[in-house]
């Protein structure tokens, strides 16, 4: 191998985790290394594509609404630091039936931690988004502080912003580290050795391919489709302006306003069929197509109809239950495994960067429910 650089800290992977995770870590002093295969939120990478939602409702999960709220904070300073407006304070609308269970959970730890909200019955909802249809019992939580995160932008804003500031970036392919003990250094696919004195993997949907006897079954990346349908000429009532981004619940759908000119957004946030990040076809199928068309024709008639503008393949990297991996790993003392985003995870970059660069420098144990003991390989998805 050629001659070994050394650093503090090496982390491997530049999505939204690896990136402030690195960024945090740059701020206490350390010397850092980022590693990426493809490059920061790349397009086969969890934190790749265009937009993601930044929301505070999680019904009973504090840890994530916590989290939200400092990570909305941070992402804000952020952007307004590097002068780049990659947030859009959107809004965020939950559409819920009358007593279901996270959409009361929701509005009680809103209230507990202050997160401002409108609670909008049906009558107001037509009165508010006459664009939309709304079933007999529906109704809605408003977070008007909310919104949407370009994703791909500001992952490479923060990547950008930490090498400008001495961390040090190699686009570089790992070999799988073997062994037990301490890891000392990692090899490249170019042969190339990086020491360090902690070694942080967050790979997102590549963990399990690195670590397949530790990883496999539990953390398990899905096909999601996401697709993009344009708007009549002219219409103004699908911007950003005159409709939230929109999340329903029992329908497992999500959508976005025509952000960017790049039309309507919409997408199912059930968990797709098993996918390989590597070497994955992103071609979207007819199926999901017709599933999203028929979903979107009944809550926007107007768009019966629209035009397919573009269309996009990612993946999930799914725990058992939803939660996100931050532990130890088993063999090697010095190794820690982050991950399992589970389709939720990207909002919270700078809170999970804070909290994993905190465990480095300060010590002590991860939460349990982010620990690797409670990752299952059974699917029971509690957290959305």
């Amino acid at each position: 191998m050629k001659n070994a650089k050394t650093f503090d800290v090496v982390v491997i992977g530049a999505g939204v985790f690896g990136a402030w995770t690195a960024q945090c870590l740059l701020r206490t002093g350390k010397g850092v290394a980022l590693l990426d295969a493809h490059g920061p939120a790349n397009s086969r990478a969890s934190s790749g594509g265009e937009s993601r939602i930044i929301r505070m409702g999680y019904g009973p999960d504090e840890v994530y609404t916590r989290w939200s709220i400092r990570s909305l904070e941070l992402w804000k300073d952020f952007f307004t630091r590097v002068n780049q407006p990659l947030f859009h304070r959107t809004g965020v609308l939950w559409l819920f039936r009358e007593s279901e269970a996270y959409g009361l959970a929701s509005e009680a730890l809103l209230k507990k931690l202050k997160v401002p909200f409108d609670k909008l019955s049906r009558p107001d909802l037509e009165e508010r988004y006459p664009q939309a249809r709304y079933s007999e019992n529906e109704y809605g939580i408003f977070e008007p502080e909310s919104g949407v995160l370009m994703a791909r932008r500001a992952v490479e804003q923060v990547v950008q912003d930490a090498v400008q500031n001495g961390m040090v970036y190699f686009h570089e392919a790992i070999t799988t580290p073997e062994g037990r003990g301490r890891l000392n250094s990692v090899g490249t696919m170019n042969g190339e050795s990086i020491s360090a004195a902690t070694f942080i993997f967050a790979c997102g949907p590549w963990l399990p391919k690195l670590f397949p006897s530790v990883l496999e079954g539990r953390i398990r990346p899905t096909r999601q489709e996401v697709f993009f349908f344009g708007t009549p000429p002219g219409d103004t009532r699908f911007e950003p302006a005159a409709l939230p981004v929109w999340i329903d619940l029992a329908n497992e759908n999500y959508g976005f306003p025509a952000l960017d000119a790049r039309g309507v957004k919409c997408a199912l946030d059930r968990h797709g069929p098993a996918f390989d990040p590597e070497s994955g076809e992103r071609v979207a199928t007819a199926e999901a197509l017709a599933e999203t068309r028929d979903y979107l024709a009944s809550r926007f008639p107007t768009l019966k109809g629209a035009p397919l503008v573009e269309s996009r393949v990612c993946q999930y990297e799914n725990t058992s239950n939803g939660d996100f991996l931050i532990d130890r790993h088993p063999d090697f003392e010095n190794v820690w495994l982050v991950g399992g985003g589970s389709g939720h995870g990207f909002k919270h970059g700078p809170a999970l960067g804070e909290y994993v660069a905190r465990l480095v420098t300060q010590g002590g144990a991860t939460g349990p429910r982010f620990s690797l003991a409670t990752k299952q390989k059974a699917d029971e998805r509690a957290v959305f």
